[in-house]
């Protein structure tokens, strides 16, 4: 995923709504655990001076209240890649604790969440343990103040790659899981 961001970004384009559903594994020929980044429908050109980028049309959000970044809730400052990198740390916070960062009744209430509220760590919620070292890599993508989070999406996929797991992900053991999961057809 940071991957895909990484080139997006190198191309001046924000894709402004990174969420579960358009982050897709897949099998993309020999390679197992292909990550698909889908629905650039959002996508916005990096901000210019005098350009809202965070607004498809004046004063109109656009794009998932539980992953929006701060400024791209509040339309005050230009976005840029950090805001992808804050709705990268909203996606692995759910899939560390199967829960949104910020839970809302609605989504109003959520998006108020997104601006002012500090994330409880996901260790306090996740049933699994999680690293330290995860855990300060999410919390930092959810900094409300974009210049506090990872400078870029490669620096995001450095950090990750720098964790030791309990029981090391091979290529072997990836191609066993999609040879046992893989709908038939």
């Amino acid at each position: 995923m940071c991957h895909s961001l990484a080139e997006a970004h190198s191309n001046g384009l924000i894709h402004r709504d990174i969420k579960p559903a358009n982050v897709y594994v897949c099998r993309y020929g020999r390679d197992v655990d292909f990550v698909k980044v889908l629905d650039f429908g959002l996508v916005k050109p990096l901000a210019t001076e005098g350009l809202q980028a965070g607004l498809t049309v004046n004063h109109l959000l656009r794009g998932t209240p539980g992953f929006m970044s701060p400024e791209q809730v509040l339309g005050t400052e230009p976005i840029d890649a950090r805001a992808d990198i804050y709705a990268v740390g909203c996606l692995g916070y759910w899939l560390l604790t199967g829960q949104m960062v910020f839970p809302g009744r609605t989504a109003m209430e959520m998006i108020v969440h997104h601006t002012q509220t500090m994330p409880v760590p996901p260790s306090k919620r996740a049933a699994v343990d999680v690293p330290a070292a995860l855990e300060e890599l999410i919390l930092a993508c959810l900094e409300k103040n974009p210049s506090g989070r990872p400078a870029s999406a490669d620096a995001v996929a450095e950090r990750l790659a720098a964790f030791a797991a309990r029981a090391p992900w091979t290529a072997e053991r990836a191609r066993l899981w999609w040879d046992v999961h893989h709908p038939a057809g």
